[in-house]
Order: structure tokens, then C-alpha cells, then sequence
């Protein structure tokens, strides 16, 4: 059996539920015959949590450097030694504080090749704002850590895909950030991560538009006539399989979104909202573009449900499992194009 992937994995805002679905996921003995497990944060902290949730029979490994991990065991690095305050419930400073010293250390060490991927417990984008954090989302920083161009949401669920446009930015600064380069650019990412990440040799991208029906014909908007429309043609002429524009409603209700492997929605809530219902507690968000594979369950920090042993793990789970296909699949890619069957030539003249 090949080595196991070392799965590196942050614990969010620790006043919510990241540390719970975390030991959810992890107290099944079974998972860590797929992958080993290193979790960024505090084994008092973890301990708390634990058994605000009455989880008798568990506990981590501890371990100064990804390299001691025990594949048998769920791992856990300290990345602070003080005592913390823990606040279920409760959206303050403190949450912020350490969910950046996790993913601080888990970014440094994916970064130098300790980590094989990461997936990321829920932050807070307001507490965790600091030094060495002013960033939207964890999507932001990790491009920036990663020194990526540029990056794509990717929201994933069994068959469904859909990426966004535009990502954390306000409603009324949308229309502008909707351009033939931005609309191009995130056309390319996922048409190239379908191929690299989920194997797909052609796949089919629908488009949606950004104004209701689409503008109409211009009626209610024209950037749908005027540009999204124009960017299709020109990505089909670069060989990317895509359609649209369409309108978002009627895409969604009349289940046309199976048709196609993947669909590009032009903002945030337009995607996220009807990912989210299909998606029922299994979705995941994969950042593409990124040199490395991160993702994270399609939940919040769950303030509401911290501490109450209400929490769901399924998307966590589903996050860790993505990132190991997908870490798989592109070294079987790299393999493949690194040591290609010879071509050899028929001659017609055999003996």
C-alpha cells in the first residue's frame, strides 16, 4: 500500500463548532486507514470541546512537526501554549486570534510540502481581521500565501459544481466586476480544473447570466447581451466546451444543471444559494487555481449550535475525502504526462 496522504486541517474560530465536527469526523477509526490526520490548534482547547459534546473515548497525538504524525492515530500540533478562554457561542477576539495562529502554521508547513492538502474549519471574517490577516476569506489568503494570480470558488457536491465569478465583495460592486476578463479568466479555471482535478477530458460549463432572464433581450440589463454572451463565444473559439447565458432561476428549477459538469454563476449568493439546497450538508468548497489542494465543509462557525452536540460533520468529512481524491488524481495526471506509453509507428511492410 502506498504512503498515506498527510491531511493537514485547521480548527477555525474556536468559540464555534470547527473542533467539534473536526472530532466527529475523526473518532471513527476507519478514516485513518485513507489518510493521516494533523489538526493546527490546542490539545486543552480540543479537550473542552470534546467534552462539551460528551465525547469520552478520544484523544490526539501529539506531535511538534508533520513528520512524527502517526498514520494510526489523529495527530494534533500545538500552535499556542497559553491558556484561551473559550466563549461558546460567542463571536469575539479571542476566535479570531487562534483561528489565524492555526491556519498560520498548517498555510506555512502546506506551503513547504509537510502537507499533501488542507481543509479548513470555519473562520469568522470579521474577528479573524489582524496583523497578517486582512483578507475577505480564507480563499483570499491562501491565494496571496500561495502567491496565485488568481483562483476560483469552487463549491462541489457528487455531480455538481458550480464556481463564481465574483466572490466576498458587495452587491452593489458587482455589475462592475462582471468584465469579459474576469467573466474569461474564471472560464479557463474551471475548465482546466474539471480536466486536472476531476478528470473530465471535455467537459460542459454552463453560464449563467447575471441579471433576471437574463436581460431579456436587453430589457432588464444589457450586460448579459453585451458581455457574458461575447466572453462565450470567444472561450469557445479557445476549445472550452461552454453555454449560456442563462438565467439562474429557471436553470436551477427545471434541473438543468445536470446537464452540465460545471456552471459558472456570476456572483456569490447566485451560486452559493441553490449549491447549498441541493448540495443538503454534503457540499464542499475547493479553492482551484491554487498550486496546492484546500478545502472546507460549505458551512459557517455555527455559533448558534456551538458546544450542543448539533453540529452535522458530513461536509467536513466530505471536504477531507475531496481533497484526497483530488490530490490523487493530479499526481496520477503528473505521472502520466511525465512518463507517456511510446508511440510507435505501423509499418505496412511487416514480415
Amino acid at each position: 500500500m502506498s504512503e498515506k496522504l498527510k491531511i493537514g486541517i485547521t480548527v477555525g474560530d474556536v468559540n464555534g463548532i470547527g473542533l467539534e465536527v473536526i472530532i466527529k469526523s475523526l473518532m471513527d477509526n476507519r478514516v485513518l486507514d485513507y489518510f493521516t490526520p494533523i489538526v493546527y490548534g490546542n490539545t486543552k482547547v480540543a479537550s473542552f470541546h470534546r467534552k462539551a459534546i460528551g465525547v469520552q473515548d478520544f484523544s490526539f497525538n501529539v506531535i511538534h512537526h508533520p513528520d512524527q504524525a502517526n498514520p494510526k492515530r489523529a495527530n494534533m500540533i500545538n500552535c499556542w501554549q497559553e491558556d484561551v478562554k473559550i466563549t461558546l457561542g460567542e463571536q469575539n477576539e479571542i476566535g479570531g486570534k487562534y483561528a489565524f495562529l492555526s491556519l498560520e502554521r498548517a498555510a506555512e508547513d502546506l506551503r513547504n510540502g509537510k502537507l499533501d492538502a488542507l481543509v479548513t474549519a470555519p473562520i469568522n471574517k470579521h474577528n479573524i481581521q489582524q496583523d497578517g490577516f486582512h483578507f475577505p476569506g480564507h480563499t483570499e489568503y491562501l491565494q496571496s500565501k500561495m502567491e496565485a494570480s488568481d483562483v476560483l470558488m469552487f463549491m462541489i457536491a457528487d455531480e455538481l459544481r458550480i464556481g463564481v465569478v465574483t466572490g466576498h465583495i458587495p452587491v452593489k460592486e458587482i455589475a462592475a466586476a462582471i468584465t469579459a476578463e474576469a467573466i474569461l479568466q474564471k472560464l479557463r479555471m474551471m475548465n482546466e480544473s474539471l480536466k486536472k482535478d476531476f478528470w473530465m477530458e471535455k467537459p460542459k460549463i454552463a453560464v449563467l447570466g447575471l441579471n433576471p432572464h437574463a436581460g431579456d433581450n436587453g430589457l432588464i440589463g444589457t450586460e448579459d447581451e453585451d458581455i457574458i454572451a461575447p466572453t462565450i463565444q470567444k472561450a469557445k473559439e479557445e476549445g472550452i466546451f461552454c453555454f449560456g447565458p442563462y438565467p439562474a432561476d429557471g436553470f436551477f428549477a427545471s434541473d438543468t444543471y445536470t446537464k452540465f459538469d460545471g456552471v459558472l454563476a456570476m456572483y456569490h449568493d447566485q451560486g452559493l444559494i441553490p449549491f447549498k439546497h441541493i448540495a443538503s450538508r454534503k457540499g464542499v468548497n475547493y479553492t482551484a487555481g491554487l498550486p496546492i489542494v484546500r478545502t472546507s465543509p460549505d458551512h459557517g462557525t455555527g455559533y448558534d449550535i456551538a458546544g450542543k452536540n448539533l453540529a452535522s460533520h458530513e461536509s467536513f468529512l466530505e471536504a477531507i475525502f475531496s481533497a484526497i481524491h483530488i490530490v490523487k488524481r493530479r499526481r496520477e495526471q503528473e505521472e502520466l504526462v511525465a512518463n507517456p506509453l511510446p508511440f510507435r509507428r505501423l509499418s505496412k511492410d511487416r514480415d
